[in-house]
């Protein structure tokens, strides 16, 4: 009989992970338990796909930080007086601990806020009624009491908070004085000061470059702070305070380090318990976004910090509906089936520009996967940090 199941990805469960637990025998285990469970179980086949959270990644490392080793790596990296602060993310558990630590290092905070929304789509204020004000969020630069008075207390959609406000009262409850205005042009910070933490994600880099040029004399980005060690805490040499999230009001677990390992281990174990070579990757947010909140949803610096070479690359695949259509439209029934499978099986190694690939996902495996990942996962009570994928390099020919 035919094959009838293409890709299948099931949630792992494991214990509640905590700082020094064996991550790579915890997930080992596990994996090799859950395939041979009576009702749920499967086969570990070659190129099964192992998908590890680097939540629980960074939390066996011990990878955290205070508010206090924040502020002192923000007061030592930028003078410990006014300073900048652009461009951040409106998010209680990515941000707000971060802006408290950041702003117990200074004495004001000029906080510049990105409208209508932020980076990863959290609106500040509907776009429409940006048009209705005849606001230019291109060139035009508002002071706060500017922005109350066009657009007054908006509440985030989803979570109920007004930003605006909160961000203010984190920052003045921290001990620094706060001025907040809102602009899309980073060049408008050098206006109140010339020592400059931008913290976007995506697009850091142009940020940094652009303060550069304007003549900025210090420009930061998140990526600078607990990029090494401030009195014994959790660092990350890459990465930073990008990737981190809130542990307790007072802690944040960083992005994990040091993960090559991890997972190059994992495939070897599970290599010489099955005989059966897996890949494995570590992986944070996926990437997609959200139709009805216009959320990107892609708060870590990237989707996946490490991963086994089996999974280096971009899909290589032709489109089915588009060979139906064009090349065989005059066929049917299991001449088309047959037809189909020969154009597959001899597909060329590298399809791009070809007319039969186009409408394919021009994304990396790892962004595909660690999306794929991150929605079976899920981001609450699952319990299911480790993903297992099975049919991921199939096709229509793969029996």
């Amino acid at each position: 009989m035919a094959r009838l199941v293409g890709t299948v990805s099931r949630g792992i469960r494991l214990p509640i992970i905590r700082e020094k637990d064996d991550v790579e025998s915890i997930v080992v285990n596990s994996v090799v338990e859950a395939s041979k469970d009576e009702d749920w179980g499967f086969k570990v086949r070659d190129k099964d796909i192992i998908c590890i959270t680097e939540a629980v990644v960074a939390r066996a490392q011990g990878n955290y930080a205070t508010t206090d080793d924040i502020a002192k790596d923000v007061k030592a990296k930028l003078g410990g007086e006014t300073i900048g602060v652009i461009f951040p993310i409106l998010s209680r558990n990515r941000f707000a601990i971060c802006l408290r630590g950041i702003a117990a290092g200074a004495k004001k905070i000029v906080l510049m806020l990105s409208y209508p929304s932020d980076e990863v789509g959290n609106h500040l204020i509907d776009l429409d009624k940006v048009d209705e004000m005849g606001v230019d969020p291109f060139k035009d630069v508002l002071s706060l009491e500017k922005y109350r008075e066009l657009f007054g207390y908006e509440k985030h959609r989803f979570t109920g908070v007004d930003y605006v406000d909160y961000y203010q009262n984190l920052i003045e409850e921290s001990g620094a004085e706060c001025e907040i205005i809102f602009a899309n042009n980073p060049r408008e910070i050098l206006k109140y000061t010339d020592k400059v933490l931008a913290c976007d994600i995506h697009t850091l880099p142009r940020t940094k470059r652009i303060l550069r040029d304007a003549g900025a004399e210090t420009v930061l980005g998140l990526d600078d702070i607990l990029s090494s060690s401030v009195d014994g805490s959790g660092y990350n040499p890459d990465f930073g305070l990008l990737g981190s999230n809130k542990a307790t009001e007072e802690t944040i677990k960083l992005f994990p380090i040091d993960g090559q390992e991890l997972v190059e281990g994992i495939q070897k174990k599970i290599k010489d318990i099955t005989g059966k070579t897996v890949e494995v990757m570590v992986y944070g947010d996926g990437c997609f976004k959200d139709p009805v909140g216009e959320i990107w949803e892609f708060a870590d610096p990237v989707v996946a910090p490490f991963y086994t070479k089996g999974l280096e690359g971009t899909p290589n695949e032709l489109k089915i509906k588009y060979l139906a259509d064009n090349d065989f439209g005059d066929m049917e029934g299991d001449a088309l089936k047959e037809a189909i499978k020969g154009e597959i099986e001899k597909k060329d190694a590298d399809l791009v520009g070809k007319m039969a690939s186009e409408g394919t996902t021009p994304r990396r495996l790892t962004d595909l996967i660690g999306s794929l990942s991150d929605l079976t996962s899920g981001s609450g009570d699952k319990g299911t940090p480790v993903v297992y994928i099975q049919g991921y390099f199939d096709n229509y020919t793969t029996e």
